[in-house]
């Protein structure tokens, strides 16, 4: 009996060690994309030295034959051809932590860190300096801020909050809406909004301080928001009224640090990475497939 139960271990042993190992072995990753992208499989445009650390990125009138650009450290707006590394650009402010830009019809708009926005006429993106510039302090919470979107047809802007205190305390992320009156050049306070990130962090799809926002953006068509978070490494489709639809995990072999994000008028969608030391900041184009 006592030889049976050796000749029975002998089997049996390894085949427990194989299912010990299946069991304990991590997961492939799954990256899923929002309907009509595939986030796996980019076009991508390597950004020059001067864009290394692209923050934001927008088009005008949604034409992407042309990318405006900024960088985090500089006041300068970039403009260049798609797929052309030569840019020029333009001076709006000195030194900085700039997060994000929205273009509102003939308006160009760039968010710093701290809530204040700098407001110039678009015509002056092709000057070496801006000399019609107007900024906007105090006018959000108490926060750190990397998200603007801009509204054409409304002349809404929508600004997220990326660190504020009362959101990790509430599981939620809350903005802040504008009115922009271009003629006496005025920005109306037109409300507030929140979202609850509660799902996401009971399923850890998110950390537990929060979504963290990057960028934002509205598909033209369904109205829908595209929110990108760097430190999370996602992307999350909401509902017009901020209610979570859909969460996609971004590879980080493909986004190194997401921090743009953008329409076309062929609804293609564009994603903006920082670079590092190893690899150079660019521009990724998901082509829409119906």
């Amino acid at each position: 009996m006592k030889g049976f139960f050796n000749k029975l271990i002998i089997y049996i042993f390894p085949v427990l060690l194989l299912i010990g190992f299946y069991a304990c072995k991590p997961s492939k990753p799954v990256f899923t994309s929002p309907k009509g992208y595939d986030l796996n499989h980019p076009e991508k445009f390597n950004m020059p030295e001067s864009l290394l650390e692209i923050s934001g990125i927008a088009f005008y009138k949604d034409k992407s034959d042309t990318v405006y650009s900024i960088q985090d450290e500089d006041g300068r707006l970039f403009r260049q051809a798609w797929m052309t590394k030569k840019q020029k650009h333009v001076v709006f402010g000195k030194k900085g932590d700039y997060e994000d830009l929205a273009i509102l019809n003939e308006t160009i708009m760039v968010l710093e860190s701290d809530g204040t926005l700098y407001v110039f006429p678009f015509a002056e993106a092709i000057q070496e300096k801006v000399s019609d510039l107007k900024i906007f302090k105090d006018i959000l919470p108490k926060g750190e801020y990397e998200s603007i979107y801009a509204d054409n047809q409304t002349n809404q802007v929508y600004m997220l909050c990326k660190n504020c205190k009362d959101d990790k305390k509430e599981k939620t992320m809350s903005g802040s809406i504008f009115t922009y009156n271009p003629g006496k050049k005025e920005l109306i306070p037109s409300g507030k909004f929140s979202m609850d990130l509660s799902g996401m962090i009971g399923k850890e799809e998110i950390l537990k301080t929060g979504l963290k926002a990057s960028a934002l953006t509205r598909d033209p068509h369904s109205g829908e928001w595209y929110i990108l978070s760097s430190v999370n490494k996602v992307l999350v489709v909401a509902t017009p009224d901020w209610k979570v639809k859909s969460v996609h995990r971004l590879n980080s072999s493909i986004f190194n640090q997401p921090e743009g994000l953008a329409f076309d008028h062929q609804m293609n969608l564009y994603i903006s990475n920082e670079g590092d030391e190893l690899s150079a900041g660019n521009i990724l184009k998901f082509k829409h497939k119906p």
